[in-house]
Formats: C-alpha cells, sequence, structure tokens
C-alpha cells in the first residue's frame, strides 16, 4: 500500500508539473504575441551563442572520444566534467562524473559541486536516499571536514522522518570521529553538531509559565546532559581558538565547570601549543607543502598518539594525494601499528586508486589483503586490477607477479599428492611466463627478467615441495636456453639444485656443461668440478674432469690473448692517427700565423710610408729620423696595445692625452709584465673561468662584475682579447675569497645577451688532467624526465606550469645549443621517482602547440669509449693547450716567420718581398752579450718593420 501511495504521489507530482509546463508555455506565446518581434534577441548575439555552443559540443566529443581511448586521462575527465556543467547537460554530467569516480578519487572540490548538484535535482523526499549513498562515496575517498559538514547539514533537512534525529546524530559522531581532531577545521564540525542539540533542547523545553512533566524533565535532562557532554569532549581535543569555546561553555553552564573539565581543557591547550607552530608553518606555506607536513608526522609519530597520527597523515594526503612515499608511509604505519582491517584495508585501496602506476602500493595491498583474510578472489581482482594499471618498469611487472605467486603458494597444502590450489599455482607461473615473453616485451623491449627469477623459483618449488625434480630440471634447460648459460653463477644455481635433490650423476653433467659453456668465470666453474670429483668421483672421472678444464681453460687464455693483441693494436694505431691529427694541426696553426704576421708588417710598413712621405716632402734625413720616431712608436704601441688587448684597444679603454700617450703606454706594458711576472698574485681556488660569451659582447670586464658582484668582494676580472682586439668570448674572475666560487658556479647557464654563459672551476689541467667539468649526470636518474619534442618557443616557465601539476619540480632544464637556440629538449627533476613516474604517465604524448612531445625516464646513452677514440673530433684525440688562469700570455703570440727561429740558418724573407735584416744583427749582438733573454714584442716588430 505505501509502494502504491507513493506511485500515486508520483504521478500526481508529474501531472502537476506538466500542467505547469503548459500554462508556462502560454504565458510565453502570449507575450510573444503581445511584443511582436522586438522581443527577439538581435541575429548576431543568436550566431555568436549557436557558435559556442558547436565549438563547446565539438570539443565535449573530443574528450570523450579521448577517453574511450585512455580512461585513465585523469585531466580529461576533469575538463569534460567542466564543459558539460557550463553547457548545463546534467544527465550526461551525471554519467561523466560517475565514471571518474569509478577509476579515481574525486577531490574535494568536484565532490561538493556534485553534491550540491544533486541536492538541487532531487529534493523530494523519497530521493534523499540516492543522495545518502552519495555522501556515503564522498567520506571514503578522503577525510574533508567541508563534506563531512554538507553531509550532517543536509540530514538535518530530514530530521522531522521517522529515525531522522537519530540518523542526524549518527552522522554527527561519524563526523567528529573523522575530523573532529583537525586543529583548524574540527572546531566548525564540533560547533555545528552543538548546534543540533541546541535546536533540539529548544524543541523539548516547556513553555514559560508551565510546569513540565515527569517526561518533560527527564527528556529536558537528558539533552541538557548531551550538550554538556559535548562541550567536554570538544574541550579535551587541542583545536584552534579554544579560548572562545572555553568562554561559551562558562556562560551556558549554570553550575560553572567542572575541576575535571578543567584540568583537560589545560592539558589541552599545552598540546594546542606544542602543535601550533606547525599549524603556523602550513598556513604560510606554499603548496604542496610536503617539508612541512613531513615536520608535523614526526612529531605526531614522536608523541605517540594513534588518532592523531592518523588525522595528520590524513590531511597531507588530502593536498598531496599524487605522491606515492607518503601512501606507503601511512600505510606502513597503520599494517605495523594500528592492524584494525576495515583501516588498513581502506587506506591500501584508496593508495592505489590515487597511484595505479606505483608498483610498490599494489604489492603492499595484496600483502594486507593477506594478512587480514580477504577471500581468495579479492586477491584475484585485485591482483587483476594491477597487471592493468601502466606500470613503467618491466620489474615492475616481475615483481608484482612475484608477490601473487607468493600469495598463492602459502596457499597450497603440499602435503596432499594434488589439489586444486597446487594446480592454480602452476597455472599461474604458466602465465606469468606467457605475460613476460608477450605483454612485457611488446611493451619495454625486454622480458624484465633477465635471470629468469620465477622460472627458478618455479624450479625450486616443484624439487623441494613437490619432489618433482624432472620438472625442476626442464625448468633449468629453459632458463639457459634463454641466454644464461655463459654465465657461471647460473651453473652453480642449477648445481646446487641438483646437489640438494638430485643425484651426483646429474651434478657431474650440470658441472661439465657450465666447464664448457661459462665464458665470464672458467676458472671458478673449473675449480667447483675438480672439488667435486675430488669428494664423489673415481680415477676415470678425475681424470677427465681434469682434462677438460685444461682445455677448455687453454681455449680462454688464448681467446683472451687475441683479444688483447687485437685492442694493443686498435689503441696503437689510434695513437698514431692521434699523432698526426696533433702534427698536421700543429703545423696547419703555424703557417696561419707565419701569413697573418707577415700581412701586419705590409700593412704596418705601408701606413708608415704614408705618413712620412706626407709630412717630409723636403727633407731627405728628416724620413729617417721620423721613420725611426715611427719605428719607436710602433715599438710601444705594441708593446702596449697588441701585447696586451690585441691591435685594438678593448672596449672600454680611454686613450690618454697626447702628451702623456707614451708615458701612460710604457706604465701600462710595466705593469703587465710585472702580473706576468707575479703569478702568485693568480689563485685559482678563488677564481672561476667563463666561456660561451658573445664575441660581441661590449664592455665585458664591467657587465661581468655586475653580474659577479652578489656573489663575493671581486678582486679582478680578465677578459681575453685576441690579436686584433676583439673579444675571444671568455674570460677569468677572481675573488677575494674562494668561499664566493661556489655561488658563482651557481649562475652557470644564466642566459647573458641571449647565450648562455658557462661557469666552471678555474684548473689547472696540466696538474689535474682527470679533471671533468660537466656536472650532469650520464646514467639513469629516475627522479628526473627527458623531454623531446618541444615547440622552439616553449619557455622554462611555460614547461613548469605545465609539469607541476604532477609532483614538486625541483628544476626545469632547457637544452640549448651554445648559441642560445634551444634544441627543443629538456630535463625536468622532480621530489622523487613516483612523480617523475606520473608526470611520464600522463604527459608522454602530449600535443604542446601543435608538437607531439615525448616524455621519458632520464636515462642518457652510455658513451662508448672507442667510438669516443675513433672520432673526427681533434678536439677529442688532441689534448686541450692550457694557457693557465689568465688566458693565452703575450710571449706565446709569435709574429716571426718560422725560419727566423732557426738560429744557424740563413735569413729568409718575408711574403712581401722585404728582407727581415734587423733580425741577424740583433740576435748576434745578444749573442754577443751573453744574454739568454727571449725577444720582445718590440723587438719582433723591429725586425719585420725595418728595410
Amino acid at each position: 500500500m505505501a509502494a502504491s501511495s507513493s506511485a500515486e504521489q508520483t504521478q500526481l507530482q508529474d501531472m502537476e508539473e506538466e500542467d505547469a509546463g503548459m500554462e508556462e508555455r502560454e504565458m510565453e506565446s502570449e507575450e510573444e504575441e503581445e511584443e511582436g518581434m522586438g522581443v527577439e534577441n538581435s541575429d548576431e548575439e543568436e550566431d555568436d551563442s549557436s557558435e559556442d555552443e558547436k565549438e563547446n559540443e565539438a570539443e565535449i566529443q573530443r574528450l570523450e572520444e579521448q577517453l574511450s581511448i585512455n580512461a585513465f586521462d585523469y585531466n580529461c575527465h576533469v575538463d569534460l566534467i567542466k564543459l558539460l556543467k557550463q553547457e548545463g547537460e546534467l544527465f550526461r554530467l551525471r554519467k561523466a562524473r560517475q565514471k571518474m569516480s569509478e577509476l579515481f578519487p574525486l577531490t574535494e572540490e568536484i565532490w561538493l559541486d556534485w553534491l550540491k548538484d544533486e541536492i538541487r535535482l532531487t529534493e523530494e523526499e523519497p530521493n534523499r536516499e540516492k543522495v545518502y549513498e552519495l555522501f556515503e562515496r564522498a567520506v571514503k575517498d578522503y577525510i574533508c571536514p567541508d563534506i563531512w559538514l554538507e553531509y550532517a547539514q543536509y540530514s538535518i533537512g530530514g530530521m522531522g522522518s521517522p529515525g531522522g534525529i537519530d540518523k542526524v546524530r549518527s552522522i554527527f559522531e561519524r563526523a567528529v570521529t573523522a575530523v573532529g581532531l583537525h586543529m583548524t577545521k574540527g572546531q566548525a564540525v564540533w560547533e555545528a553538531y552543538r548546534e543540533f542539540e541546541n535546536a533540539i533542547l529548544s524543541t523539548v523545553q516547556p513553555p514559560p509559565g508551565r510546569v513540565p512533566s515527569r517526561e518533560e524533565q527527564e527528556l529536558l535532562k537528558t539533552q541538557l546532559e548531551r550538550i554538556h557532554t559535548l562541550f567536554r569532549r570538544q574541550l579535551a581535543i587541542p583545536l584552534m581558538d579554544m579560548e572562545a569555546t572555553y568562554a561559551e561553555y562558562e556562560e551556558w553552564s549554570e553550575h560553572g565547570v567542572a575541576e575535571t573539565v578543567v584540568h583537560q581543557y589545560k592539558k589541552a591547550v599545552q598540546q594546542m601549543e606544542k602543535c601550533k607552530s606547525f599549524e603556523e608553518s602550513l598556513i604560510v606555506a606554499e603548496p604542496p607543502k610536503l617539508a612541512e607536513y613531513q615536520s608535523y608526522i614526526d612529531f605526531e609519530l614522536k608523541e605517540g598518539d594513534p588518532a592523531r597520527i592518523q588525522i595528520i597523515f590524513e590531511r597531507t594526503l588530502a593536498e598531496n594525494c599524487l605522491v606515492p612515499d607518503m601512501w606507503a608511509k601511512y600505510n606502513t604505519y597503520l599494517d605495523r601499528q594500528l592492524k584494525i582491517k576495515d583501516l588498513v584495508l581502506s587506506s591500501h585501496e584508496r593508495a592505489v586508486r590515487n597511484c595505479p602506476w606505483t608498483m610498490g602500493l599494489w604489492k603492499s595491498y595484496l600483502l594486507a589483503l593477506e594478512r587480514h583474510g580477504a577471500d581468495h578472489q579479492t586477491v584475484s581482482d585485485v591482483f587483476e586490477k594491477a597487471l592493468n594499471a601502466g606500470f613503467i618498469q618491466a620489474t615492475d611487472y616481475v615483481e608484482i607477479w612475484q608477490a601473487y605467486l607468493d600469495y598463492l603458494r602459502r596457499r597450497v597444502d603440499f602435503s596432499k599428492e594434488s589439489s586444486k590450489e597446487l594446480e592454480e599455482l602452476r597455472g599461474a607461473f604458466s602465465r606469468s611466463l606467457d605475460y613476460m615473453k608477450q605483454d612485457v616485451e611488446e611493451r619495454f623491449g625486454e622480458s624484465g627478467d633477465p635471470s629468469c627469477i620465477i622460472m627458478q623459483i618455479w624450479a625450486r618449488i616443484e624439487a623441494l615441495h613437490c619432489k618433482n625434480i624432472q620438472k625442476a630440471r626442464e625448468l633449468w634447460d629453459s632458463i639457459m636456453t634463454k641466454g644464461n648459460a655463459k654465465y657461471a653463477n647460473m651453473w652453480l644455481e642449477y648445481y646446487n639444485l641438483e646437489r640438494s635433490y638430485g643425484d651426483p650423476v646429474h651434478c657431474r653433467k650440470a658441472l661439465h656443461r657450465a666447464v664448457q659453456c661459462t665464458s665470464d668465470y672458467p676458472e671458478h666453474v673449473s675449480e667447483v668440478l675438480l672439488t667435486f670429483e675430488r669428494v664423489e668421483g673415481s680415477l676415470e672421472d678425475w681424470d677427465v674432469a681434469v682434462q677438460k678444464t685444461e682445455t677448455r681453460l687453454n681455449r680462454i687464455n688464448e681467446q683472451r690473448a687475441k683479444v688483447a693483441e687485437k685492442e694493443a693494436n686498435l689503441a696503437r694505431q689510434e695513437e698514431e692517427r692521434a699523432d698526426q691529427r696533433r702534427k698536421a694541426k700543429a703545423e696547419k696553426k703555424a703557417q696561419k700565423k707565419i701569413h697573418k704576421g707577415a700581412r701586419a708588417g705590409e700593412k704596418r710598413r705601408a701606413e708608415q710610408d704614408d705618413y712620412n712621405d706626407e709630412w717630409n716632402d723636403d727633407s731627405e734625413q728628416a724620413p729617417k729620423r721620423h721613420r725611426g720616431n715611427g719605428d719607436q712608436t710602433t715599438e710601444e704601441y705594441m708593446e702596449t696595445e697588441t701585447g696586451l688587448f690585441g691591435r685594438n684597444a678593448p672596449p672600454g679603454y680611454k686613450p690618454a692625452p697626447a702628451g702623456n700617450k707614451r708615458a701612460q703606454q710604457e706604465a701600462a706594458a710595466a705593469a703587465q709584465r710585472q702580473n706576468d711576472d707575479k703569478p702568485e698574485l693568480r689563485n685559482d681556488n678563488s677564481s672561476v673561468f667563463i666561456s660561451n660569451l658573445a664575441y660581441t659582447l661590449q664592455e665585458p670586464e664591467a657587465k661581468l662584475r655586475t653580474l659577479f658582484e652578489s656573489c663575493g668582494p671581486i678582486k679582478q676580472i680578465r677578459p681575453v682579447f685576441g690579436n686584433k682586439g676583439t673579444f675571444k668570448g671568455y674570460c677569468y674572475v677572481q675573488f677575494e675569497s674562494p668561499v664566493s666560487v661556489p655561488e658563482a658556479l651557481k649562475l652557470d647557464r644564466q642566459e647573458v645577451e641571449g647565450r648562455p654563459m658557462f661557469v666552471s672551476p678555474c684548473v689547472d689541467k696540466n696538474k689535474n688532467p682527470d679533471f671533468k667539468v660537466f656536472k650532469y649526470n650520464t646514467s639513469m636518474e629516475k627522479q628526473k624526465i627527458f623531454i623531446s619534442g618541444l615547440p622552439f618557443s616553449c619557455t622554462k616557465e611555460q614547461l613548469e606550469e605545465l609539469c607541476k601539476s604532477h609532483g614538486t619540480i625541483k628544476e626545469v632544464r632547457l637544452v640549448t645549443y651554445r648559441s642560445g637556440k634551444p634544441k627543443g629538449l629538456a630535463y625536468v627533476e622532480f621530489a622523487d621517482e613516483a612523480q617523475a613516474s606520473h608526470a611520464v604517465l600522463k604527459m608522454d604524448g602530449m600535443d604542446l602547440e601543435g608538437n607531439k612531445i615525448s616524455v621519458a625516464i632520464s636515462n642518457p646513452p652510455r658513451r662508448n669509449m672507442m667510438d669516443k677514440a675513433g672520432s673526427n673530433r681533434t678536439s677529442d684525440m688532441m689534448p686541450r693547450q692550457v694557457f693557465g688562469s689568465r688566458g693565452r700570455g703575450r710571449t706565446q703570440l709569435s709574429l716571426l716567420p718560422r725560419s727566423l727561429h732557426r738560429q744557424s740558418g740563413p735569413v729568409s724573407k718575408v711574403r712581401n718581398g722585404t728582407a727581415a735584416e734587423q733580425a741577424p744583427a740583433t740576435a748576434a749582438s745578444s749573442a754577443a752579450a751573453g744574454e739568454t733573454k727571449p725577444l720582445s714584442n718590440s723587438d719582433f716588430a723591429k725586425m719585420l718593420l725595418s728595410k
């Protein structure tokens, strides 16, 4: 009858709604007739709205299609829900939320939006149970005070139904149990609970002037006691703003506050003061606040209150739900300390739903299910979900299979010759091998189990528990055919199995095969065979063993000798090629310097002759005197400018007035020579080497001083210039103290006028030939991802914004050419490998500005030393010329033709046909005076410029 009456009621309501709809349509038609065409919207507005609707619908269809391909695309689910809510597609919106909730725990915001929409849609009493079911699902995902408050408030709306008040109290009790210990938000739940009980109190109080009945007095007393109890329970918990609650209780209580309550309140205040600093640090910290939460967790673990430890873990995970390490720590605590079945299994389930790509969480979940006696079907279902979770490494599948096989093995009663569990175990072993060969190898290009650990375990189980040594031998034959026969440890493992469960015949057979096949440690295998024959074998067996081992070892030694000889020949050939390249490069460089010096001499002589002809047309002696002055000026010019900075003065160089020019040039030359003669003024320990700067950089010394002065006091900056006065793109920065060097190294790769500036330690390669400047790791870094295919317009900030949703980013590095132009590659380092793995799972294949990017764990290919040695780069073959901490010295620049370096040779002519006549005289006079001082730049200039 109740069902039929509710059905009739529903029909009546539908009819009323239909009538109301018809009335509205009639009114609308009347209004249109009255207002005419003037009430219609403009055509442009209608076109714009229809275009927006079409675009949104197309985007919705695209997102739905993408989810049909990859249902685990979290961001795609979120975008689809936002669009459907914007379009008002309530039915499709409900369906989209339902699908997402089946795959992922929903955030507090998504749940609250969903709940509020459902509350508006189902305001009729018969449909309240559906909303209750939705609330029950919401509170299981995360511990969220706001969802519990919304749940309690919604339940108050149904308190008029039978048992409604008890239901509201039950929900409030569950709420204060779940989030009542929340330091900052728990107070709101307690206050809402008290307000509800105060509302009930107002209904049971008799009106003024009427004496309450005995039953009313009992109800009033019970209700007052409930409120007293709520106050006492709240005041015993450390919460923010406890003082206001205590003052409210003092005012509300007619008989004052009991001593026990005061004592508990003071104790809670003391506890709150201990936690206050942690709460304040969480308030000011930026998300994800992992470091602050970890400090808070460590504090609560030391305090040892299980309820408080649980609530701080839950708070942490609500804000960091995609951090597998935090889930692992929480689950480990629950497994080892609380051991409450419902709590433990719920936490493990939420962990794998949040981080399905993390194998360790699935493995812990399987162990927890077995530990708490879950039925076999449940464990098997969880394992099947784990296989479909999408692990990022082949070895993860090996480990999850091992965990499941261990579980199946523990179910078997091996005292029975045959059982259902044993057959299931054998079937699972066979399936695991097929899965590794097909699914895993197809996806990763490797099985993840090169040593065949699963097959080894299966063989040992067959030999030990099932007494089936023949099956174990078959398995080991299969293991050896998978490329393991060349490893000594594999043969010794098989030998130990035969030694424990087989017979001497098969032991001997295994060792003989090992001697023939092993290539890594044949001596060790041979020794094991000889030891076995000493204990077990006859004389004939001993002779056979000795003969086989000697034959095998002789062959191995011959092979090793050939390989060593081949490597020596290759090394010698490579060394000869390197010598040839060094000689060719040196000759080419020397020839280039000779031509450059000859051209410079011609130019100087031509300029000087023009100068003399212009001012000395009337005198024959004047040109000679003036040419002598010119030579002297040229000598000074070369000494002060060419010798120090190249032909032209460096940027920022201000020439002195004409009258003082010669004096200043001499002073500069003297200062430079003094620095050259005092290497103690230079200190490599407090210097850094700057390179890859633009050759066109103006005033490099001033710009670098501005850039590096924040690192510490600067003693000197030494930019290096070429022969023509052009900046060579590198320099040395020397600080007052070595303490400034680490700060300066932090500026490595910083852009200077569009190019990455390289900053490296100043190290003398002559003293430290093995020093490596390259600072990046060349091996696998599981916490770092490598991104390729990026658009060249992508900036560091855009990439960081793209990646930060997947975890805590420690560093973003865009790879560029030396010119600063991007290569479309980048490295992003996360806080841990789980976050990096999640980023790979979510970002690989993503479309970014029309480019499909590839994302993988950072694993640079190993460098082959032979390939490196055989490369055509002369920098790889030839030792770099080291100029010390100051760069190239003046005396290393040769302006002299090669023939002049030979003391006994005839005087050669320079390229323009003028003889270097003064060279022999200068050399002879130096020799006659017994001087051993090398020629200076001025001497070279005289040789080149004199006739």
